[in-house]
């Protein structure tokens, strides 16, 4: 750990050191001081752009800038993010759009950009490389950064970097992040939350136990609304009660999750940055226009995303063992079902195939809003699809394949249609 430094606590926006005292800087009068007892000895940040598809847009249209914007797709898809001024209406990511615009009628909704959005994320990850090696990616938005030892690198201890950086990102980028700055990653994340839009919290190991004590277990990673109602039906709702608890008793109770509970309520975690950001799976789905139920309404959909899911494959170089089959009944309650394959693959052949006999099962008549179809187990290409010795006419449909894709990486993606999707490429666009 870096030895503490001879100030106490410094102004973010021009970095001049300060007392703990001081309400604002001497140098350039702004109130976003930064101070705290541990702020010289902790290394683990958790960087969050702050309503990040949103705020992009919003740098690109001036005239968006004091409106309510929400980034979805169309009436019947989702909120994908949302500004902070439509979050003061309600509005909340992974709201149904037609709630979203009940709670904030005025609202502006975007279509989202997505190689736009992937440029920029891109770019602040680059920026975050400067800062240290050790990265740890968790979306296109926001990221685990470990900086001990680059104190001499950056000639300046983890916390200045961290706020160079964040106004660097201002400056360059046109958005803002939240910072937070703890010991350990589940502190570190919970810290970014708590200032947004443009915060930099810190929580220190001294004050961890104290911090966590009032606040709902919900907090904790991992602990989402069904397993919330199980604490709750047990009398659990706070931190600070699992903090009196033993540790083989919840274990007892719950599991490893248990021990989950036992340690993260009293600001325990070990788990490092990991640099290894390779994804676990590769994925494509689309919400309907209008709910679908009919075998012959899902299908062309089907298809359409089995192909994307296959490009994006070979543009990674990946691919999948286990095909994965995701859908939204018009309840919102999620179906998924899944089926390992005896080998890899990265053919949109197969994945639609055996996406199709899952789906055979599912279309029962239930009404569906969306459909989604991917692959995980993701591995090295050079083993997915050997020759099939069951099914020979597979061979000649990925030989058929693979001559498609030439022709639509050389004249476009519409270039060649199968029976499936003719037409329905069409209706989507």
């Amino acid at each position: 750990m870096p030895s503490a430094a001879p100030f106490s606590g410094f102004c973010r926006d021009c970095l001049k050191e300060m007392g703990a005292a001081a309400r604002r800087c001497v140098a350039c009068g702004s109130p976003r001081l930064l101070s705290h007892a541990e702020l010289y000895n902790l290394t683990l940040a958790h960087i969050d752009c702050d309503a990040f598809y949103a705020s992009i847009e919003k740098r690109d249209n001036p005239e968006l800038a004091d409106k309510p914007v929400i980034i979805g797709g169309g009436k019947r898809g989702v909120v994908s993010t949302a500004c902070y001024i439509a979050r003061i209406h309600g509005v909340r990511s992974a709201m149904p759009m037609f709630k979203a615009l009940e709670a904030c009628p005025q609202a502006v909704v975007v279509k989202p950009n997505m190689e736009k959005y992937s440029r920029v994320g891109r770019e602040i990850r680059t920026m975050m490389l400067e800062l240290t090696p050790l990265v740890q990616p968790l979306s296109i938005d926001e990221a685990f950064l470990d900086l001990n030892g680059t104190e001499r690198l950056h000639h300046d201890p983890p916390a200045r970097t961290l706020a160079r950086f964040a106004r660097r990102v201002e400056q360059e980028v046109g958005i803002t992040v939240s910072v937070g700055l703890s010991y350990c990653k589940f502190l570190a994340k919970v810290a970014s939350d708590l200032q947004k839009p443009r915060g930099f919290s810190v929580i220190g190991q001294a004050e961890a136990v104290d911090f966590l004590k009032e606040r709902p277990v919900t907090l904790i990673w991992g602990v989402g609304k069904a397993f919330a109602a199980t604490l709750e039906r047990d009398g659990i709702r706070t931190i600070g009660q699992l903090q009196t608890m033993e540790e083989a008793d919840l274990m007892r109770r719950y599991g490893s999750m248990g021990q989950r509970l036992y340690r993260l309520s009293r600001g325990q975690d070990e788990r490092v940055v990991e640099t290894d950001g390779e994804a676990k799976s590769v994925s494509s789905e689309t919400t309907f226009n209008d709910d679908l139920s009919r075998p012959e309404e899902l299908i062309p959909h089907l298809r359409h995303l089995s192909e994307q899911v296959a490009l994006r494959l070979r543009k990674s170089e990946l691919a999948g063992q286990t095909v994965v089959l995701k859908l939204k009944t018009a309840d919102f309650k999620l179906r998924t079902r899944n089926r390992r394959l005896e080998s890899p693959t990265r053919l949109a052949d197969r994945i639609f195939r055996v996406g199709l006999q899952l789906l055979e099962k599912e279309a029962d008549g239930t009404i569906y809003r969306l459909i989604g179809i991917g692959v995980s187990d993701l591995t090295d290409p050079d083993l997915a699809d050997p020759p099939d010795l069951v099914d020979p006419l597979a061979t000649r449909r990925a030989a058929a394949e693979e001559a498609i894709n030439k022709l639509r990486d050389k004249f476009g993606k519409s270039t060649v249609e199968t029976g499936y999707t003719f037409g329905q490429r069409r209706r989507d666009q």
